[in-house]
Order: C-alpha cells, then structure tokens, then sequence
C-alpha cells in the first residue's frame, strides 16, 4: 500500500494519479450510507470532525486518472445551521470547497429531497445528483425523467442502487467529468425569489462585493440570502472591518424591512415558499406516478411487526433471538481466542525469567488483554445484529412500535432509536440524542440512557452468566438487557412527573421502505464497531491492567520461610486490596466482597476492564490454555449464581464509563446534571442488586 499525503487540489498523490475531493451529502434515510459504501469498500476510516463529536467518515477510491477522496457529511434535510450536523455539513462545502458533490436523493421521496438539492444550487456548487433506490421507484410504479431533472436542476443525474452497487461507476464518471468541465448538463442557476427579493438581493450583493475577504470564500448571492433569513452564523462571519460590516448590516434591515412591507410575510417564510414553488414546478417537469392499487411489499410487513398487538412481542422475541445467538454462536470462536491466549500465556511463562518484568507480562498484560479480547466474537456478532436492523429499516419500526410505551415518559417514539443505539454504545447514543428538537426531551432521554446496556458490559455478562448459569446464559443475559429497557422507563416516568413536566414535542414519525440488507455494507458497519473495541484493548485497558497489576502487586508483602504469606494475603494488603477492603461493607449486602469492588471502581474507566480486573486479581493458570474456564471456576470461590447476577445488575446501572460521563456533561450543559445522574444511578445500582441478593436467598435461590 502507498503512503498518501494531504495534498492541494489538482496536484498528484504519491500514486501518481490526480486527486479529486468529493462530498458525500443527502437526507437521512436516502441511503447514503451504502452509496459511500459502495464507493469505498474496506478503505475508509471513522472518526470525528474537529472540535465536534459529530461522526466523520472519509473514505478512497480510484477512477481512470484520479484517486478520489470521498467525504461522508453528516445526514441532514437542509444547510440552515439549525443543528451541529447542518452546520458540519454547511461548514464544510463552503469552507473546505470540495471539488463536486454528490447529493444522494431518495427516488421514492424526490419531493421532500429536492430541498437540499436547492441550497446546494444556492451554494453554487458542483454537484451530480444520485438518484438512489430507483429499483424500489420503478417497482412503485414512480418514473423521473433524468435527463429533464438534470436541465431543470443544472447538474447531472444516475440512477443508483446502493445496496447492491449499481451505478457506482457511472456516479464517479459524471463525477469527473463535472469536475473536468465535460459534462453539459453542469451549469449554475438561480433560484428566482420574485422581483421585489431579487432587487434587494443585487442590493446587498453590491454592498458584500466590497469586501474582498467575503467574495473570495463565498458566493455573494448565497451570502444574501442567508442574511435575509437572520442566519446568525452567517452574520457572525461577515465583515473583514467594522465599517464594512456595519454598512451590510445595514443594507440587511433595509431590505428586511423593505420586503416584509411589500409582501407582508416573513423573510424567511417567502424564501422557503420559493424554493418549494421551484421543488413543485420541477417535479411536475419530471415526475409521473402511475397509480397502483395493490399494497407494497413494505406495507403487507408493517401490517404484521408494526401491529398494535403483535409488534411490542415481535421486538422483545428479535432482541431475545440477538442474544441468544450473540451468546450461542460467539461461544465457538471464542473458545479459540480463549485457547491462543492460554497458550501464548503458556509460552512466555516457559521463556522468560522469573521476577517482576515476567509477573507484570504475564498476570496484568496477559491476563488483563487476554480476559478481554476472547469477547471480541460476541461484540462483533451484536453489532452485525444491529447493523441489520438499521439497514433494513426495522430500526424506525422500533421507535414507531415503542411510540406509545414512550409517551408515558411523556416522549415519543424517536426517543427509542438513542436508546437501541445504546445497545452498541451509550456515548453514542447520547450523541444520536441530538435529533430531538425539544430541549426537555433531549435532557430526559440522556438521563436514562445509560440504563441500556452497552457493548462495553456484554464481556462481564458472558462471563458471569457462562460460569454460573449453564445451559440457561443466554436467557439470563437477555433478562439483564430487558431489566435496563424497564429501568429506563420507569425511571423515565419518575423524572419526567417530577423533574420535567409538561408535554412532549409533536412529532410525525418516518418509516422508509424495508429494503435487503448490503452484506458488504452490513460487514463494515460490523468491524467500524468492533474496530473501537480492539482501539480500546491497545490503549485503555492496556493501561488499565498494568496499573491494576500495579495495585495488586505493591507494597510488596516479604516472604518469610517459617511464616510464609499466601498470595491471597499478599493480594488483600496490596493497594487494590486495601481500596477493596475499606468498600467492602458496603458490597457484603449484595453478594460480593473486596475483589468484585476494585473490579466495579475500575470499570468507571471502561466497562471491560471488570473482566480484565478479574483477570489480573484472580491470576489463574492459563498456561494449559483454558483461562476463562480458569477464571469462572475462580470466580466460584467469592461468588454464587444469586450474587453473581446481583453484579451484573449492579455493572448494568451504576455509573456509567468515563466516555459516557464525559459526553452527557457535554450534551447536558451542566455538571449539575452529570453529578446528578451519577448519583441516582448509583442508589439505584445498590437497591436493584440488594433486592436482587437479598430476596433472592429469602427464596432459597444461591
């Protein structure tokens, strides 16, 4: 593979091919995903933009002469900077000035679509039009006439099929012939907002072309808009010296005010009503829909997993099947890792010379790392279950079935996706919370969303639920997960009658159509996922089990030959040991003692690092290549089935991961709110696991 090198546009990489930057954009739900998937295959990485955790994802491909840069911008039905994604995607095509977009419309939903296909005619930049799902189009009985959309629109048109590639080829061809000037149907237009606006438009124009700082970033028509319709971002930015800025501004009112008279409306509603009179006029240029009277596909299956009666029970038996299969299947190549992990354990053990480099090795790098990374077939499993769900569009069928249990939390259904999206990851999901419009709703959904079991506690699941209940792991496990979904709404219900009163926010939920999942696509959502878990293994808790080892090795405790002291002693007046023990008695009411505590404390860093600390303080001998067996067996000294789920209760709701802490102070707005979420749940955390060991051993369980 060759080194590349950031380089100015229309110089050459390091291959020897031409560069060509492309943005990636589209409404959510349009396909996107798949469309940039399809384009970039396996070279492509994740992460996030500068300054924001909005998601980033940038991605490779080569067509003839060029090796092209590809873009993913954030999903987002307009460029009005009303939210951190439109924004992102705003700051980036006006800023960052890629070479062409391809805007990615949903054919099925061009209407609605053409909305931001008109801002980017604003922006006056150069795009080709992907005209996605045109399968699902013809198969409605939906015809456009791409050729005519192109001339209406000024940019060129394909039609494509993300999920299974087609027209990917034909997207990067218009691509570079845009780019190249080649192609006819590219050209500039304007949207015409009547004579009135228009007079005021050139009017504040004049006043912007003064300013040679502004012209050189943006267009002057563009600029005018925005600040007819108050943008503040917009307003912000303009004006390289007071004068001149104060000169704009005031161009600005006049021709606020000026056009308000005339038209008696808002400014903002008159250049909203035009973009929609153009929309209109252009699908009735290109659009025609021969009427079907049979139901589609996607309608005769919502008629049965979106039923009033049946949907609720089909999810909970979906969920039931992704962990049963998640914990099932992923015991095989576990048992694998487990081995290769026992057998490099085995082999430093014979190579290296006793002491403190071969202790550390051995029982905190070995043992931490290698008690964790046996997990890995089950996260990725998990993670290909939800990816199916997202990518059929069954992850909108859930928030829709869950709309009514929502509203008695007094939110609606949208709130469900963040909290399905906390299955993977609660740091994300607590991003994803960002598409709720109402503030209060924003607050009351980051409260009780690390409630949903994450990843991150599957490993400490596995673990427990696989050395203390058998045949019966898998029930047990899903029981966890359904007991953090009835938390989150009963605990919902309690903040939103006492914290936050009042009504939820009106919202009309959208179901796209089900379509077949990419595998492709499937797959590299799968390994995006599980790529941050193997990210964590090198990094956090590397560092995790070294400093655990530390603490469980020091003070050193001195051997005496006529009163020798047993590693268990040596352990219990380490460090660790002595943290573990001062926390004690406050763990003895729920079933487990000084170990499971240090366990607990350094899980607040990362959810593994439970498992790797169990790895490191029970220290089994792996070296025959059966350490988790090893460490299930050693857990039985300190725990029984009945404490053993008290802990993973306990892991289930006390405080959340740093990552997680530190987002939900991010979206909070407030270290009140931290403070007080790590509060409750952990009182919480406490009285679920003291009941739980409590009358669990009242009823004989042990």
């Amino acid at each position: 593979m060759s080194v590349r090198v950031e380089l100015d546009k229309g110089t050459v990489s390091t291959t020897g091919k031409k560069r060509l930057k492309v943005a990636l954009c589209g409404n959510p739900n349009a396909g996107k995903t798949c469309i940039f998937n399809a384009l970039t295959g396996s070279r492509q990485h994740v992460g996030n933009w500068a300054g924001v955790t909005v998601e980033k994802k940038e991605g490779y491909t080569g067509f003839g002469d060029y090796e092209i840069e590809i873009v993913d911008l954030p999903g987002t039905y307009s460029l009005t900077a009303f939210s951190m994604e439109e924004l992102v995607a705003r700051d980036f095509i006006i800023k960052e000035d890629p070479d062409v977009v391809i805007n990615v419309i949903d054919s099925t939903n061009l209407e609605r679509n053409l909305y931001l296909t008109t801002q980017l005619i604003e922006l006056g930049c150069k795009a080709v039009i992907a005209l996605n799902m045109s399968d699902e189009a013809k198969h409605k009985g939906i015809h456009i006439d791409n050729r005519k959309l192109g001339e209406l629109l000024g940019m060129p048109v394909v039609e494509t099929v993300g999920t299974k590639g087609t027209g990917i080829r034909d997207l990067l061809r218009e691509a570079v012939a845009v780019y190249e000037a080649k192609e006819p149907l590219s050209r500039h237009i304007h949207i015409n907002y009547g004579p009135e606006v228009e007079e005021e438009i050139r009017k504040i124009q004049a006043e912007l072309r003064k300013d040679p700082a502004l012209t050189e970033i943006f267009s002057t028509r563009w600029l005018a808009v925005k600040l007819l319709e108050h943008d503040k971002q917009v307003s912000a930015e303009i004006g390289s010296d007071a004068a001149r800025r104060e000169n704009i501004l005031k161009q600005v009112e006049t021709s606020h005010a000026h056009i308000e008279k005339i038209l008696n409306e808002e400014s903002e509603i008159i250049f909203a009503d035009a973009r929609y009179g153009f929309i209109k006029g252009t699908v009735h240029e290109t659009f025609t829909h021969r009427t079907m009277d049979r139901v589609t596909i996607s309608d005769k299956i919502d008629k049965v997993l979106t039923n009033r009666v049946l949907g609720i029970p089909i999810l909970i038996g979906l969920l039931w099947v992704m962990f049963q299969t998640t914990f099932k299947l992923g015991a095989y190549p576990m048992d694998w890792i487990d081995a290769l992990v026992g057998h490099i354990s085995g082999f430093i053990s014979s190579v290296m010379p006793d002491g403190l480099v071969k202790e550390l090795v051995v029982d905190g790098i070995v043992s931490g790392i290698g008690g964790v990374v046996v997990f890995l077939p089950n996260i990725l499993i998990l993670f290909f279950f939800i990816s199916i769900f997202e990518d059929t569009g069954y992850m909108a069928r859930a928030a829709f079935i869950m709309d009514r249990v929502m509203h008695t939390l007094g939110l609606h259904g949208k709130s469900f996706i963040p909290m399905i999206m906390g299955f993977g990851c609660n740091t994300t999901a607590i991003m994803g919370t960002r598409s709720l419009e109402n503030k209060t709703d924003r607050l009351l959904t980051i409260l009780i969303n690390p409630l949903i079991s994450c990843s991150a506690r599957l490993p400490v699941y596995i673990l427990l639920a696989g050395a203390f209940f058998g045949n019966n792991a898998g029930n047990v496990i899903f029981s966890v997960y359904m007991t953090g979904i009835v938390l989150a709404i009963l605990m919902g219900q309690l903040f939103r009658k006492t914290l936050f009163k009042g009504e939820a926010a009106p919202f009309v939920m959208e179901l796209p159509p089900y379509r077949i999942p990419l595998l492709k696509s499937v797959l590299i959502h799968m390994w995006e996922k599980g790529s941050i878990f193997l990210r964590k293994v090198g990094g956090i808790i590397l560092a995790a089990s070294v400093i655990i080892w530390f603490l469980m090795t020091f003070p050193r405790t001195p051997d005496d030959p006529l009163n020798p002291v047993s590693k268990m002693d040596k352990m219990e007046k380490s460090y660790a040991g002595q943290v573990g023990k001062f926390i004690e008695p406050v763990l003895k009411p729920l079933g487990f003692g000084w170990r499971g505590g240090v366990a607990l404390i350094t899980g607040i860093a990362a959810k593994e690092i439970v498992v790797s600390t169990f790895g490191v303080l029970y220290q089994v001998d792996d070296t025959e290549g059966a350490k988790s067996e090893g460490l299930r067996t050693a857990l039985k000294i300190d725990m029984t089935p009945i404490s053993a789920l008290s802990f993973m209760l306990f892991t289930l709701i006390y405080i959340p991961c740093m990552g997680t802490l530190g987002m939900m102070n991010r979206e909070l707005g407030s270290i009140k709110w931290t403070f007080f979420a790590v509060g409750y749940s952990m009182l919480l955390a406490w009285g679920i696991a003291f009941i739980t060991y409590q009358g669990g051993t009242l009823l004989g369980f042990k």
